[in-house]
């Protein structure tokens, strides 16, 4: 079988060229040992966020319960309240709960029991 390679490889140097083999071996070193600073991600302009893909009827439900919980808090606080800081903490507490009615009408519509 012929080879067409010299058997063994010629390692004359006056025939290899060591100054792009020493540029090569610089990319793969600078390549694996100094990677580049990634850029750093800007700070979300929110804390919580919703997944895609959630039905609608996960979120109506996740929803009611959340201002299920709010109402409860605000009734709570309510009571311990007088004058007009207790009118402001039951006026929350109304907004609340009619928030909570269309939530529950609109889970009603999307899965009518």
């Amino acid at each position: 079988m012929f080879k067409p390679t010299p058997n063994p490889p010629d390692t004359d140097p006056t025939t290899l060229n060591t100054k792009e083999f020493d540029k090569a071996a610089d990319r793969a070193l600078d390549f694996y040992l100094k990677p580049k600073p990634t850029k750093p991600e800007p700070a979300p302009s929110q804390v919580f966020t919703v997944v895609n893909g959630i039905d609608t009827e996960a979120l109506l439900a996740n929803l009611s319960e959340t201002l299920a919980s709010a109402n409860a808090m605000v009734s709570d606080l309510a009571f311990d309240l007088e004058g007009s800081r207790r009118h402001v903490a039951l006026g929350i507490q109304q907004l609340i709960e009619l928030s909570g009615l269309l939530a529950n009408r609109a889970l009603d519509n999307v899965d009518p029991r």
